[in-house]
């Protein structure tokens, strides 16, 4: 996890690791044609083509009966020039390679293999962590080799190795608790690990062996040798070795669900020949302890995933007992930081921020959400946030690392998880920068002196099963979101079906009671009439009967036209308001001509698309109602303003008049609803009503701000039109917006 950037490593790179044309001096090759057995090329140091031909014919078993693509197979062993050699063979497409190489012991029940079955095998089976199995194969894999040391490192997600075990003689720089940068191992010698699980080197400063072809033959210089023991290795790789004090190694796959895990890697400081029943039981050792490594990662995978599954059934089932909104989800009880292990945690809904622990600002949060959104990607995670976001470095050292789900893109709806920064101070084997040269070739370092450095901008790495932990809990959500929908749908269902019975009905009582209430008044008038003798007291008694049924009898209109109002059908077409305030501007001059009122008409004002009839009943109650409450102010003040934006239009009308607190702005549009007596301000309390009634039935909002005695401020917006399609199935605006 080191911060330095890669370096440019094309040379070893573009390297022919696989096709070198040579092999290493201590062996012997030569190749055949797979189908007729024909001599195809040989090392240059055999004495002469009869000594190959002699050899071939040597072999116990036919090399032509191996199959491609298998892995290198032991043929025999045979003696050749007075001494004993051991013979491998495999198929490389229609060539058959044959390899000789000097014989150790003769195979016995103490050949190492045997060994690494009877005793071994127990102990790693009884290991409990991977630390303690590396432990482990160090030690015997030093016992089988006789290598001064030995080295179990494991990769990083950046190609870095970390060593996890060692053991080494006296006389050996220790590298233990060291990193080894993923410089030192090019992508293509990654790549060719894993599929050839050993490599030998007994002498870093062999000189190679070129294969030549025989007569009218193959070209040698191309021939795929990535399975072949005696492959001759990149001159950079020896370089290295002898920077490094080693002139023997020998390097072991650790491969765990098709990828390269790690390495056991075994130097020593003298030339050393590891016979080839050595190497075959080191590959068996590191067969095992890739399948140990990966037993154990998968118990623990597996592990992890069952907790972390049951964490998120309980915070869904305490979720099913809230309203089901997402913001229950930062509630105390349900602790979602602690899912996966973050130091805080939040939930983000367009622009409203709930957080829970340690997190950075609400507004940062926000900012970072919109970012992980426009990503388009259910889940996004990293462990070092500064360098991904920008922006990112300024939330140190509380949030390093951040693991998000996105719940609805359309909506900006996010959970996110958050994790402090973590200092690290990595020990390097040399100073892992590379500086490429003003002239000639990269140099491998030369120092493997620990060089210290520290890291900073990462949190702790987010796990695998945490990712699949947030994933399923997002698709629980959903499931919860969904079921609450549904139930919601049905409400409205339900809920417009008693709206339509409460319209029908009030529109009923309504209209049956307007006619008792004028004659109410009508009866008063004439008992005046009949009855001059009446005092002065019976017929002050007889006014506030006519009054109040005056009233109730505005409040039957008022009632009628609010229940008229839901049961009108639209008919909407685009309408310019400005004449229409000035019409509604100039009646409200009429009905009170006395009044010094200033109306200020900020234009241009805006083009809505909205039935001309309810648009200019919702404008009238909103320009009387201005006109009313600023009847207490020597010069009355209404500024009527255009609002607007890419999802619609509307107006906004402020006034200086009386004004209102605003912790009853909730009730200023509600049926009867008054913020001031009767006395002072007459009307009938619907105004308002009708008015949220229109803009809604439109798809609009309205809004109201104000301070008491400094005036009030009331608006709306109105949507744009939905386009329409066009019979040819494409998209198009209506035929007023054209």
């Amino acid at each position: 996890m080191s911060a330095l950037p890669l370096p440019d490593l094309a040379q070893c790179a573009d390297e022919p690791i696989r096709v070198p044309g040579a092999i290493q001096p201590h062996g012997r090759m030569a190749v055949l044609h797979a189908h007729d057995g024909r001599l195809l090329a040989h090392s240059a140091n055999w004495p002469g083509a009869a000594a190959v031909a002699d050899a071939l014919r040597a072999l116990p078993v036919d090399p032509a009966r191996l199959q491609s693509g298998d892995a290198p197979a032991w043929i025999g062993t045979i003696p050749i020039d007075g001494r004993n050699w051991d013979v491998g063979a495999h198929r490389q497409g229609d060539a058959v390679v044959v390899e000789y190489e000097p014989a150790g012991p003769a195979a016995s029940m103490h050949a190492p293999i045997y060994s690494v079955a009877r005793e071994l095998l127990p102990r790693l089976q009884q290991a409990d962590s991977v630390a303690r199995l590396c432990e482990v194969v160090a030690r015997e894999m030093k016992r089988l080799t006789g290598y001064g040391r030995c080295l179990i490192y494991r990769f990083d997600a950046d190609g870095h190795g970390e060593v996890l075990a060692e053991r080494i003689d006296p006389g050996y720089q220790s590298y233990a608790g060291h990193r080894f940068p993923a410089s030192d191992i090019p992508q293509q010698a990654r790549a060719l690990y894993r599929i050839n699980h050993i490599r030998v080197i007994p002498d870093a400063n062999y000189d190679p062996v070129p294969l030549v072809p025989a007569e009218d033959a193959m070209d040698a210089g191309a021939l795929d040798l990535g399975f072949a023991a005696l492959r001759s290795v990149s001159p950079v790789h020896l370089e290295y070795m002898r920077n490094m004090g080693t002139l023997a190694s020998m390097s072991v796959s650790i491969v765990a669900r098709g990828r390269l895990w790690g390495l056991v890697s075994c130097h020593n400081h003298e030339a050393k020949h590891l016979p080839f029943q050595t190497r075959v039981a080191c590959e068996h050792l590191g067969r095992l302890l890739s399948m140990q490594i990966q037993a154990q990662e998968d118990n623990a995978d597996v592990a992890q995933r069952l907790a972390l599954h049951q964490r998120v059934l309980r915070l869904v089932a305490m979720m099913a007992e809230t309203d089901g909104t997402l913001q229950q989800l930062v509630a105390p009880d349900h602790l979602l930081h602690e899912l996966t292990d973050a130091a805080g945690a939040a939930v983000v809904l367009n622009d409203s921020c709930w957080t829970i622990g340690q997190t950075p600002g609400q507004d940062a949060v926000r900012k970072l959400a919109h970012w992980v959104v426009e990503r388009g990607q259910d889940l996004f995670s990293t462990d070092r946030l500064p360098e991904v976001y920008p922006g990112g470095a300024a939330l140190l050292p509380d949030c390093a690392g951040v693991l998000a789900v996105s719940i609805s893109q359309v909506h900006r709806h996010v959970v996110l998880w958050f994790r402090p920064e973590l200092v690290q101070t990595i020990r390097w084997a040399g100073d892992p920068r590379k500086t490429v040269p003003s002239h000639g070739r990269i140099h491998p370092r030369r120092s493997f002196e620990s060089w210290n450095e520290r890291v900073r901008g990462r949190s702790a790495p987010w796990l695998v099963a945490q990712h699949a932990a947030v994933l399923e809990l997002r698709q629980a959500l959903l499931a919860l979101v969904l079921r609450r929908a549904e139930e919601m749908a049905g409400h409205a269902v339900e809920l417009g079906r008693v709206n339509k019975e409460l319209e029908a009905f009030s529109y009923t009582v309504s209209h049956d009671l307007r006619a008792p209430m004028r004659h109410i008044a009508g009866y008063v008038d004439l008992v005046v009439e009949d009855n001059p003798q009446l005092d002065e007291r019976a017929q002050r008694y007889l006014k506030h009967v006519k009054g109040a049924a005056s009233y109730a009898g505005q409040l039957v209109d008022a009632l009628l036209d609010f229940s008229r109002l839901g049961r009108a059908g639209l008919k909407p077409s685009w309408v310019e308001t400005a004449p229409l305030v000035e019409d509604l501007i100039a009646e409200i001059r009429q009905h009170e001509p006395g009044r010094r009122i200033e109306w200020d008409l900020q234009a241009p004002l805006p083009r809505v698309w909205a039935d001309p009839l309810l648009l200019q009943v919702a404008l009238r109650n909103l320009l009387s109602n201005a006109a009313k409450y600023t009847r207490n102010r020597e010069t009355a003040t209404v500024r009527i303003t255009a609002v607007g934006g890419p999802e619609g239009a509307g107006l906004e009308i402020q006034d200086n008049g009386v004004g209102f607190p605003m912790k009853y702005v909730g009730k200023l549009f509600g049926v009867f609803q008054r913020l001031h007596r009767t006395e002072d301000f007459d009307g009938t309390g619907i105004g308002l009503a009708n008015v949220k009634r229109i803009v809604e039935r439109h798809g609009g909002t309205v809004w109201a701000r104000g301070e008491p005695d400094r005036g009030a401020t009331f608006g709306f917006m109105l949507p744009l039109p939905m386009p329409t399609r066009t019979d040819a199935g494409s998209v198009g605006r209506t035929e007023e917006s054209s």
